[in-house]
Order: structure tokens, then C-alpha cells, then sequence
């Protein structure tokens, strides 16, 4: 989209949130709806986006047998906003995961979290219940760990996995190793009954998830009920494992290995899906939570292809995901949309599919893309980036203006910490948070992908397309109520030392007196 018809997309922007229209699926039922949502893994991952490695033919058969989204996104380019955007069709600055600790500061879940999701948020499992829905999460949750916070607590019938990163190991004194659960119960903890071999990077976590969803799809291929998996797996967070059958087989050390696990786990439910017979009634689709941890190092992180940095940037390598969808019968073959996404969609696009409008008592940021997905339409929409509670940046079209750049701080800077390794950009990837409301930099990211170069403020190419932008940001801005963070305050109490069902295994640990404090994030 050029500058001929970026305009319309601020006449447009107050009506996206609720005015969709849905298209009919071609076989007029409700499809049974699953989600993958991989950890860090970057847009240039895949062999379908250029990757030369070849870990990903499964993946890559997935996209020639359905459609490939190069311009979708996360909400947040940090793992637990982006999972609650996901789940409730709202910006963080929405649904409360941000925190106001501090200006602009990325914010999570981490054990001694005292918040999560709230309750005042409607869910996307609880909306399918309406419809009949069975719902099951795989994997990691990372909404909060505290009971009232987990997944059986908002909507989802069925869970196996874990509450929080798969971080440790720990000594079980000074802070638990995070528990696994069985529904409502745990059954171990990571790093004990459900190893992690740091050193080796052996696990068998993969296997495992991906034996319960194919015991999950038998059981629901036999009911004939709709049904609604999120396979949320971890493997490519780093400490990244995979099993031993995969152990050394990539071309980029461990994480190759754990990529390539997953792109044999991908292949293998798809396979399932058709020897069940219902591949045609079931909606897939493959996406990560945000963009390659590149701080991480080359064999504890992927690619995010041309873009520039990672995680935790609003960069377009932080927040550009790699996107496929599949739905034979249904989604055209061999498509390439170059639609805007967005994880937030999925809320708005799963209920359209299932036959149900969104909340009417809030505003949902996500689009229902069933018009991209059956018609190959196009949508006028924009891309928020946010970090914390500021927006940072802005994508209309081609054109992305930054308001304010930021990579990590001078202080994490100097103890190795490296958002944008080998990718300084002088007055872009700046080590203190810079503000450029006044004269925002401006990137044509068709002709500059990687960001290095802004359009000159003089010319009239610029002149023009901050006209148009600053139209949609000032309606964004006036329309936009935060909700209440969630992730200001820890307390080492609150941490997983005793979670239900530890009394059975002799597992519980004494927690330590309660002392709440602000949390402090450095990002």
C-alpha cells in the first residue's frame, strides 16, 4: 500500500475493532480450530522464508498446502503479553500484562509474579465453550501460575504443561523448580520428573507434548465434538532441548535440533489429522510468540531473516512472526497474503469460524481474517508496537514510524546483554530510550526492511506519510483506556512451592514470608 491509499486507513481504523464481517466457511460447519504457538522462534526460521538449513520440510509442505502470511505479528515482543493478546483479541495495554514500573519497559510472568490474567478478561476458550467447543492447552501458559490464574481457570477443559518458562534448574531452597500439570494437578516439576539435560540439551518434552495432542485428537475424533487444541511448546526458549533422536542432526547446533523436532512434531499431527479423517473440518495455525532471542547467542537462538534485532524490540525483528495456515478444502493452496496480521486475530478469526461474534462490552484489537483466509481479500489496517505502556511505533502500509527507539540499556549493554548483535544502526538502535514524537523516523519497509535507513524529513514523501500516520496514532490514542497492570508487583511467597497436587508426591516446600515488592524490569 502506497501513498495513494494509506489515507484509508485511518477512515477505517475506528470500525476494524468491530465491524468485520465474517466469511462463510466452505463446508458450512464449525471446524474444530488449533493453534501453535512456538517460543522465540524467528521469522527466518523456515525454509518457506528463506532459511538454507533445511529443518522445516514439514512446515514448508504446510504453507505449499496452504497460505504463508510474510507481514504477521505479535502484540508484544515479549512471550507473556503476547500470550495474552492472543487469547483475549486485545493489546497489553488493554488486557493489563504491561507494567507502569517504569517508562516503556517489557514485563512477564516469572514465578514471583503476583498478577496474571485478570478475570475482568474474556478469554477465547471461554467463548468457544458457547459453541461446544472442547479445549485443551499443550505446553506453556505464562499468564500467571497462582491458581487463580491458570488455564483451567479460563475456559480450557484441559491442560498438560507448565505455568511458567522452563528456566532451572533450582535447588528447591531459594526458589522451586516450575511444576508440570496434569489438568489441576501437578505431576512433577521440570528438571526432576520431566528432565532437562542443560549441558547436553537433551529432553524429551517435545515427545511428550506431542504425544498428548495426538491422544487428544483420537479422543475428540471419536466424539465428534468441536474441539480447540493450543500446542503453546517451549523447546526454542532458550535453555533449548530436543530429544536425543534429533540431538546433532541440524546445521545450527541445539537450536537447529530443537527446530527441527518441531517441524517433525508439526508434520506428524497434520498427517494425524487426515488419517482421522478430519483434516477438511480442522483451522491450523503455525506462528511464534515473538521474534529469535539473538541475544541468546547462535546456538540458543534463531533467525529473524533481513529484519533487524530481536525479542524484546520493537524492531520489526522483535515483533514480525513467521504465519501459515492451513485448512484444506477450505484455504486455497500455494497462497501468499500479504495481509498485516496479527496473534490478536486469532481470537476474532477462532470465533468467526465458530460461528460467534466478539465481546460487545470492550474493544478487540484483532481482525477477523476469514475474508484474507477464504477470498484472499485485503484488509486497511495498522501494526501497534508496543513495549510497556508506551506505543513505540506505528506501521501503516509500506511505511513504519517510530516514536521512540530504545534497544536495552547501557547498563545490560556492558554485561553482554545485546538485543541487535552485529546490527548497530547509529540514531535507530539506540542504548537509551530516545524519544522522536516531534519528528518520528520513518522506514519504507518494502524498500528497507532491515530499518538502517529513514526517509529524509525534508522530502515530500515523508511529509506526506506523517501526515496520514499521525492521523491514525491520534485516533488510536483517543480512543485508548488502559486496563490495570497486572505485572507490577513480586513477592518470593508467591512462587511454585506448593501447587495442587504436591501433597500427593511429597513435593511441597515451604514458602518464605510474604514481602511484595515493585518488580524491577531492565528491558
Amino acid at each position: 500500500m502506497g501513498l495513494h491509499s494509506i489515507k484509508r486507513v485511518s477512515l477505517l481504523l475506528l470500525g476494524l475493532s468491530c465491524c468485520c464481517h465474517s466469511e462463510v466457511p466452505i463446508n458450512g460447519s464449525t471446524p474444530n480450530i488449533i493453534i501453535m504457538l512456538m517460543d522465540d522462534m524467528g521469522w527466518g526460521d523456515l525454509g518457506v522464508f528463506g532459511q538454507p538449513s533445511k529443518e522445516t520440510p514439514n512446515l514448508d509442505r504446510m504453507a505449499a498446502e496452504g497460505m504463508v502470511f510474510p507481514n504477521f505479528y505479535t502484540a508484544n515482543p515479549l512471550c507473556s503479553p503476547s500470550r495474552a493478546s492472543l487469547l483475549t483479541g486485545r493489546l497489553p495495554v488493554r488486557n493489563g500484562f504491561y507494567t507502569t514500573n517504569a517508562h516503556a519497559r517489557n514485563a512477564y510472568t516469572p514465578q514471583e509474579i503476583v498478577g496474571g490474567i485478570s478475570d475482568d478478561e474474556i478469554l477465547l476458550p471461554q467463548m468457544l465453550k458457547k459453541m461446544g467447543y472442547v479445549n485443551k492447552i499443550i505446553g506453556k501458559w505464562h499468564l500467571g501460575h497462582r491458581p487463580n490464574h491458570l488455564p483451567l481457570e479460563h475456559g480450557f477443559d484441559e491442560w498438560f504443561g507448565a505455568p511458567n518458562c522452563h528456566f532451572g534448574p533450582y535447588n528447591n531452597s531459594l526458589k522451586p523448580n516450575i511444576p508440570v500439570y496434569n489438568n489441576s494437578q501437578m505431576v512433577g516439576r521440570y528438571y526432576e520428573e520431566f528432565g532437562i539435560n542443560v549441558k547436553t540439551g537433551e529432553s524429551n518434552l517435545t515427545q511428550i507434548y506431542l504425544e498428548e495432542s495426538l491422544q487428544f485428537l483420537h479422543t475428540q475424533a471419536s466424539t465428534q465434538q468441536p474441539f480447540f487444541l493450543y500446542w503453546a511448546v517451549d523447546a526454542t526458549h532458550a535453555p533449548v532441548y530436543a530429544s536425543k533422536r534429533f540431538l546433532g542432526k541440524s546445521q545450527r547446533g541445539r537450536y537447529g535440533d530443537a527446530v527441527m523436532e518441531l517441524d517433525y512434531s508439526v508434520g506428524v499431527i497434520l498427517k494425524e489429522l487426515r488419517r482421522l479423517g478430519i483434516a477438511k473440518e480442522t483451522f491450523v495455525f503455525f506462528t511464534s510468540d515473538n521474534g529469535a532471542a539473538v541475544m541468546s547467542g547462535p546456538n540458543q537462538s534463531g533467525s529473524n531473516g533481513p529484519f533487524l534485532c530481536g525479542k524484546e524490540t520493537t524492531f520489526e525483528g522483535g515483533m514480525r512472526e513467521p504465519a501459515i495456515a492451513w485448512w484444506p478444502g477450505n484455504i486455497p493452496a500455494g497462497k501468499v497474503s500479504y495481509q498485516l496480521g496479527n496473534v490478536m486475530d486469532l481470537f476474532t478469526t477462532s470465533l468467526a469460524l465458530a460461528g460467534l461474534p466478539v465481546p460487545g462490552d470492550r474493544v478487540i484489537d484483532g481482525l477477523d481474517l476469514t475474508p484474507v483466509l477464504l477470498n484472499s481479500s485485503i484488509i486497511d489496517r495498522p501494526i501497534f508496537y508496543y513495549r510497556g505502556n508506551e506505543m513505540m511505533a506505528v506501521r501503516v502500509g509500506q511505511y513504519k514510524a517510530h516514536y521512540w527507539t530504545w534497544s536495552n540499556s547501557w547498563e545490560e549493554f556492558n554485561k553482554g546483554i545485546n538485543f541487535c548483535p552485529g546490527q548497530d544502526v547509529p540514531g535507530v538502535t539506540t542504548h537509551a530510550q530516545k524519544e522522536h514524537t516531534m519528528q518520528p523516523l520513518i522506514f519504507h519497509l518494502g524498500r528497507d526492511p532491515g530499518e538502517r535507513y529513514p526517509i529524509n524529513v525534508m522530502s515530500r514523501e515523508y511529509q506526506v506519510v506523517l501526515q496520514q500516520i499521525s492521523a491514525v496514532v491520534d485516533q488510536h490514542k483517543r480512543g485508548l483506556v488502559p486496563g490495570v497492570p497486572q505485572l507490577n508487583m513480586c513477592d518470593l511467597a508467591v512462587m511454585n512451592w506448593a501447587p495442587a497436587g504436591c501433597e500427593k508426591m511429597g513435593k511441597c516446600l515451604k514458602a518464605p514470608k510474604s514481602q511484595p515488592w515493585k518488580c524491577e524490569w531492565p528491558h
